[in-house]
């Protein structure tokens, strides 16, 4: 499989890019480096390898769920620069 130069206008069309004539042509010969990396990755044996095997030995280190109290909404805003009727007070960022 191999990208044409007609693809990577059609996928910067998609995109709404705009690319000169040697960037298309650079982008054309990236894409088809990296399908044919991916090519040579589909010839290993894959069969007896786990979809989330490590090379490492890791172990999970995430802490185990607990439920634990929770703050109050008074200790929740007792250091928030702005309140508001009980909640956070934040500037406006979207027009």
């Amino acid at each position: 499989m191999s990208v044409t130069i007609e693809e990577v206008e059609k996928i910067a069309r998609l995109a709404k890019l705009s690319f000169s004539e040697e960037e298309k042509i650079k982008f054309t010969e990236q894409f088809n480096q990296i399908l044919q990396y991916m090519e040579k990755l589909n010839e290993l044996d894959t069969e007896n390898v786990s979809p989330t095997f490590n090379v490492l030995d890791v172990n999970n280190v995430f802490r185990e769920d607990k439920v634990k109290p929770w703050l109050t909404q008074e200790q929740a805003l007792q250091n928030a620069p702005k309140k508001k009727n009980g909640l956070f007070s934040v500037p406006k960022v979207i027009g």
